[in-house]
């Protein structure tokens, strides 16, 4: 274990990751007095002298954890011989610097529920006053030092910026997961957003592969040091195994994925489960596997700086679940979903299909852009995936996977970001590649069984302006099924790519149980002559929009008037 970690029963914090929980479980402190003599403050301290130590001329912080520790007790119960040794403008600058360091961590508490009704109503205000606490103490020092009342106050979240309540619950294990059984599931989640979170990797690399053996081999994580988000992607019922090391992605998938609830869970066994953060894979790449004997599809994801980035943990969801579409008849659609709302009265339900950097998301802001007053209302089903399928009647019908979207923050209108500021989780936003989760719609909203008026492919690499529908079924199919655009560079790709069916994320890994499935979908939409066609977006060349508005407007006119 890296020596800067501290742990101990009730508290971890890990440097490198940035990552600090406390768990309220084994120790939570009531007052300013209980805090500053509590055991992880000290080592909080000597963390924080020790990456001082080579720059800091501050003589207070030349002193060691014990009598920095001893001074801040001085200053509160105002025994200044005590630290009167000390410069108060150095004593000032050293608590402000300490406290920068601490709220710099992504700072996480935990609570069990143990089947308590009092825990689970109460669980925030418990985190709540932690803050508090914090604040107060931070705030007790720096005015008895000063030596006059503070007049301006931000009230940021001291102590923490994120607290969860986790719980035991038996599902339907099959034996070989048994080392699963242990494992605390995320009951409640509270976030304190906007959220800015950061990590050691900022762009997904590769695809992800089979194996022949099943991951669950690989897994031997301890209770204290893994948890499960329970999720519903889809209808898909996901567990998701996360090292605590990454819980910037495990609490990002708040703002995702829907956290399933007790009644979800138990006695259930689960169409997924993700092992992310696991110490040796093959080839250290991410896998999946289907167990077959148990219908189980199963994803590893080793523990590495590249996997922190929350692509990786997000896209293999996303191919366990497509990949189980698949094996069910259903056909996984990589886009983006929404239902518009007109003045004149009509609604209509339009797909935007194509893989990363196409312009799914930028042509939908580019068709608000130029709507004028001719959209009351545009309603996201789903950002980034979903499926097409048939009914019992052979109809067919889409529906989502996730409740929030995965979007650049170079993409976001003003409009959209700023109405969603407050909501946000925010991943490394000084860097490239910049990226925020939003909360888009709610469940239930997402897997209702939607009509589809119009399919487009964001064609980003043609120099055409506007709209095209395809009248020649085998083209329609060519297009969509070559998946080509010009890379962003949103990932490790570069140029112009092709990717089967624009979906890295199943259809690549099963392009022959994928196909037939295509075929079936557009003779069904021909068949009901469905607008099936491609928009074309030029952001493989032009980055002004303003072609891609050219072309929004021309989407705008045929929605609104046929």
């Amino acid at each position: 274990m890296d020596k800067s970690i501290l742990k101990s029963e009730d508290f971890y914090l890990n440097p490198d990751r940035q990552i600090s929980i406390i768990d309220f479980n084994k120790n939570y402190v009531n007052n300013i007095f209980q805090l500053v003599n509590s055991k992880a403050l000290k080592r909080l301290v000597s963390l924080y002298l020790e990456n001082q130590k080579h720059s800091s001329p501050n003589h207070l912080e030349n002193q060691g954890a014990d009598i920095y520790v001893s001074t801040l007790k001085a200053i509160l119960v105002d025994d200044k011989p005590n630290y009167s040794q000390f410069d108060d403008d150095e004593i000032l600058q050293s608590i402000e610097d300490f406290y920068s360091f601490y709220r710099a961590y992504l700072r996480i508490s935990v609570v069990n529920l143990h089947n308590s009704s009092i825990v689970s109503k109460e669980f925030i205000d418990i985190d709540e006053k932690f803050n508090e606490i914090v604040i107060q103490l931070y705030r007790t020092i720096e005015e008895k030092v000063q030596g006059f009342k503070t007049n301006t106050f931000r009230q940021v979240n001291a102590g923490t910026n994120a607290s969860i309540l986790t719980q035991s619950i038996e599902w339907d294990t099959p034996a070989k997961y048994n080392s699963l059984k242990s494992i605390q599931f995320l009951n409640t989640m509270m976030l304190k957003p906007p959220l800015m979170m950061h990590t050691k990797s900022n762009k997904r690399e590769g695809t992800f592969t089979a194996v022949d053996y099943n991951p669950i081999d690989h897994f031997n994580g301890e209770r204290d040091e893994w948890f499960c988000y329970p999720a519903l992607i889809g209808e898909s019922l996901a567990f998701i195994y996360f090292h605590r090391d990454y819980f910037v992605s495990g609490l990002a998938l708040a703002n995702l994925f829907k956290l399933a609830d007790t009644s979800k869970i138990a006695e259930q066994k689960p169409d997924l489960i993700l092992l992310f953060g696991i110490k040796e894979t093959e080839g250290q790449v991410s896998h999946f596997h289907h167990d077959t004997e148990n219908d189980i599809w199963v994803g590893e994801v080793p523990y590495n700086d590249k996997t922190t980035y929350f692509g990786y943990m997000k896209k293999m969801c996303l191919t366990l679940h497509n990949l189980h579409m698949i094996y069910t008849d259903n056909l996984p659609i990589h886009g983006s979903m929404v239902r518009i709302s007109f003045s004149n009265g009509k609604h209509k339900t339009v797909v935007f299909f194509g893989d990363s950097g196409a312009g799914k998301s930028e042509s939908i802001e580019a068709l608000q852009e130029v709507a004028d007053d001719k959209i009351n209302n545009i309603e996201t089903i789903f950002d980034d995936m979903g499926s097409f399928s048939f009914d019992e009647n052979g109809n067919i019908y889409a529906q989502g996977t996730e409740t929030g979207a995965f979007v650049r923050l170079d993409d976001l209108s003003n409009s959209v970001a700023f109405n969603n500021m407050d909501r946000g989780v925010y991943l490394n936003p000084e860097l490239q590649n910049a990226r925020v989760i939003i909360p888009a719609n709610i469940h239930k909203r997402v897997i209702e069984h939607h009509n589809i008026d119009m399919w487009v492919y964001a064609n980003n690499y043609d120099n055409e302006i506007g709209l095209h529908r395809f009248d020649d079924i085998n083209q329609a199919k060519d297009t969509f099924v070559s998946g080509k655009r010009k890379a962003l560079g949103t990932t490790d790709e570069v140029g112009m790519t092709t990717t089967f069916f624009s979906n890295p994320f199943g259809p690549v890994q099963e392009p022959e149980k994928t196909q037939p499935i295509i075929d079936k979908v557009f003779d069904k939409l021909f068949e009901d002559n469905i607008y099936v066609g491609e928009i074309y977006t030029h952001l493989g060349n032009d980055k002004s929009k303003d072609s891609l508005n050219e072309s929004a407007k021309e989407l705008l006119n045929e929605l609104y008037n046929n």
